[in-house]
């Protein structure tokens, strides 16, 4: 295979896997603005947005995102003595992370960057024992350029196949 090819092979992979990292964190922005709207929370559409935003930083993004709308519900808290919104809260994060990392991404990245559901489950995990963060980071992207080679090794097989 020639360099340009692998460009290709690559660029595309690594095109599909951004296409499909832009479709989550919109998602993510929309199921953050569904709950934080129930809970009135103050700006947002704001904490929404940097919701979907942070959703490319893996692991601490979605962290970080709570931040900003718990901050302002525990002042909220403390000056009015309203905690249970702050509670639901949490509750509305830990739902919003849990279908995301189960449901959403996975099924994303099967249908936009064709890899397999269990896969994008397992190789973050697996990568990060081994490398940490860095493991991470780069678990996901690797994982559809790895599947990119991989159907275009079948694809090449096919061919072979069908000539004489």
């Amino acid at each position: 295979m020639r360099a340009g090819e692998h460009l290709r092979v690559t660029g595309g992979a690594l095109k599909q896997w951004f296409v499909a990292q832009s479709y989550d964190a919109l998602a993510v922005a929309a199921l953050w603005l569904a709950g934080l709207m129930i809970l009135r929370v103050p700006w947002a559409v704001l904490w929404a947005v940097l919701g979907g935003v942070l959703q490319f930083v893996p692991n601490i993004g979605p962290a970080l995102t709570l931040i900003g709308p718990a901050v302002v519900l525990g002042v909220q808290g403390l000056l009015g003595g309203d905690w249970m919104r702050l509670v639901y809260l949490l509750i509305v994060y830990a739902v919003i992370v849990a279908i995301d990392g189960f449901l959403l991404q996975p099924a994303i990245m099967k249908r936009t960057a064709k890899v397999p559901v269990w896969a994008s489950i397992v190789t973050p995990i697996v990568f990060g024992l081994l490398m940490g963060f860095w493991g991470v980071l780069l678990s996901a992207p690797l994982l559809a350029v790895v599947y990119a080679y991989r159907r275009r090794a079948e694809d090449k097989r096919i061919v072979d196949q069908r000539l004489p």
